[in-house]
C-alpha cells in the first residue's frame, strides 16, 4: 500500500499547476470562435441557439428523425454526451422526441422553430467553414493539419498511456 502523500510545509509557497497549459489557449480560442458565432446567430434574430447544438440539427434535417444513439453515432459522441445535450436542445424549443417504430423507441425530430431556420443553419456552416479556410491560409501551420498530425502522434502511443506515464513518474500521484 503507498504512503499518502504528506501535507504540503505551510511555510513553502503553494505551486498553481494551472498557470502553465499548453490545452488551454486552444480551449479559449474555440470558445472566442464560438461566442462570435453565436453573435451571428444573434444579430440574425435567432435567439436562443448554441453553436455547439447545429451539427446535430443540421444532421436531423439531412437524416430526419433519428434515436438518440443513432444521432450520437452519426456525429461521433457518446450516448450520454448526446442525450444531456438532445435535453438542453429540447428545453430550447429546437428538437422534440416523438414515438419510434415501435412503442419502446423514441426518435428526435426537429420542432417547427428548428425547420424555419435550418436552412440558414446550413448557411452559416458554409459560411464558417469557409471563415476557418480563409484563416488557415494565412498562417504557416493549419490547424487541421496540427488535428490530424496529433491524431497520428496518439496513434503511435495514446493520450491516456502518455499521462499514466507522467504521472507514474510524479510522487505527488503515488
Amino acid at each position: 500500500m503507498t504512503e499518502p502523500s504528506p501535507d504540503p510545509d505551510p511555510e513553502l509557497p503553494v505551486s498553481d499547476p494551472t498557470h502553465e497549459s499548453l490545452w488551454r489557449p486552444l480551449r479559449l480560442l474555440q470558445a472566442v470562435m464560438d461566442a462570435d458565432i453565436a453573435r451571428i446567430y444573434s444579430e440574425g434574430r435567432i435567439e436562443g441557439l448554441k453553436p455547439s447544438f447545429v451539427m446535430e440539427l443540421l444532421r436531423l434535417h439531412a437524416c430526419g428523425p433519428m434515436s438518440i444513439k443513432e444521432l450520437a453515432e452519426s456525429v461521433n459522441r457518446t450516448h450520454s454526451a448526446l442525450s444531456q445535450k438532445v435535453a438542453a436542445m429540447r428545453a430550447a424549443g429546437w428538437v422534440e422526441t416523438v414515438v419510434g417504430d415501435d412503442a419502446r423507441t423514441k426518435k428526435v425530430t426537429l420542432t417547427q422553430k428548428a425547420r424555419g431556420v435550418v436552412g440558414r443553419l446550413a448557411a452559416e456552416w458554409r459560411a464558417t467553414e469557409a471563415a476557418i479556410a480563409e484563416v488557415e491560409a494565412e498562417i504557416p501551420y493549419p490547424l487541421s493539419r496540427v488535428v490530424a498530425d496529433i491524431e497520428q502522434a496518439l496513434e503511435r502511443r495514446s493520450f491516456h498511456d502518455r499521462i499514466a506515464e507522467k504521472l507514474a513518474q510524479d510522487p505527488a500521484w503515488r
